[in-house]
């Protein structure tokens, strides 16, 4: 597999020009143009068009005087990278109501628990949901080890909560599927995902608050290439579980989730687990990425399928790699 990132001066644009300085003159300008011409067509996947809801419509708790904005930075390949988070929020990749499969997935992008990585590990999987009829939620939560930050991993679980919380609040309007509600988190995503199957509730039917009157725990687990893997810990009853890293991730992720996998099979847990040889940390989706890594959401799709929360009729896109199940 071959992965192309069209930068300024790419070695292959680069030596089909000569060094003359009036043709590097013109070789910075063509490279600048591609970049941003790859980086518009990257965004128009992901954009700011999609409808943002706070979690907290008062603001969340531990976050008096806190009134700053979000920061949100554009990477060299045009993916936005978002710090500061002091309003937790979730983007919204609603389907239409005739091609709505009743599946919902609470998406947490990863960074460290120092930044988000919104789009590759957000709303580009957002969307390839929402064209496939699953309802996405793509969340920015706070981040407890961004620098400065006064958050703790409790504010980050909160979020998470949360964000369940909101989701089954208004399922019936976004035609979601208590029943069929996941979640799936990459890398630090993947943490809060853990810490929510391990800490989650049926909700308080006396609660002032309606939202904190409905459950938080997930009806199915995405774990790519999770942080802090030996806390995972699945026991009987814990939700079926899809696994995915690279072969060349650092030693915890690439030999800790395989380790992970036999726990949730002692566990009698639906478990699936996928590793992709040459492939590090962070990969994410990309929509228009051709290497091989790239195909992981349908292997989740047919996972769903397999899982029960889909029927074979909804899968979408390539062939699969694999029979699947009705």
């Amino acid at each position: 597999p071959v992965e192309i990132s069209l930068l300024p001066y790419s070695g292959t644009i680069y030596q089909s020009f000569s060094r003359t300085r009036k043709q590097m003159r013109n070789l910075k300008i063509l490279s600048v143009f591609f970049s941003l011409l790859f980086s518009l067509t990257l965004k128009s996947v992901g954009d700011d068009t999609q409808p943002v809801i706070l979690l907290w419509a008062q603001g969340a708790p531990n976050t008096e005087g806190k009134t700053a904005d979000q920061n949100v930075k554009i990477t060299a390949n045009g993916e936005r990278v978002v710090t500061g988070v002091n309003n937790p929020s979730l983007t919204l990749f609603i389907p239409e109501k005739s091609k709505a499969t009743g599946v919902g997935v609470l998406v947490a992008p990863g960074g460290g628990h120092r930044q988000l990585s919104f789009d590759s590990e957000g709303c580009f999987i957002g969307q390839w949901l929402a064209e496939r009829g699953i309802a996405g939620f793509v969340m920015a939560n706070r981040l407890a080890r961004e620098a400065g930050s006064t958050y703790t991993l409790d504010d980050e679980l909160a979020d998470t909560q949360r964000a369940m919380r909101t989701i089954c609040s208004r399922a019936e309007e976004w035609n979601v599927d208590p029943a069929k509600l996941g979640m799936i988190g990459f890398s630090a995503g993947g943490e809060l995902v853990n810490m929510l199957v391990q800490k989650n509730d049926t909700g308080k039917s006396d609660a002032t608050d309606p939202i904190d009157r409905f459950g938080c725990k997930p009806a199915f687990q995405g774990l790519i290439y999770p942080g802090n893997s030996k806390s995972i810990a699945p026991t009987k009853g814990s939700p079926p579980a899809f696994l995915l890293c690279g072969a060349n991730d650092r030693p915890d992720i690439s030999e800790g989730l395989p380790n992970v996998y036999l726990l949730f099979k002692a566990a009698s847990v639906p478990v699936e687990l996928h590793i992709y040889a040459g492939t590090g940390h962070g990969f994410g989706y990309r929509p228009r990425s051709d290497v091989a890594s790239n195909e992981w959401p349908w292997r989740l799709q047919e996972w769903l399928c397999t899982a029960g929360f889909l029927k074979k009729s909804s899968l979408l896109g390539p062939p699969p790699l694999r029979t699947v199940a009705q």
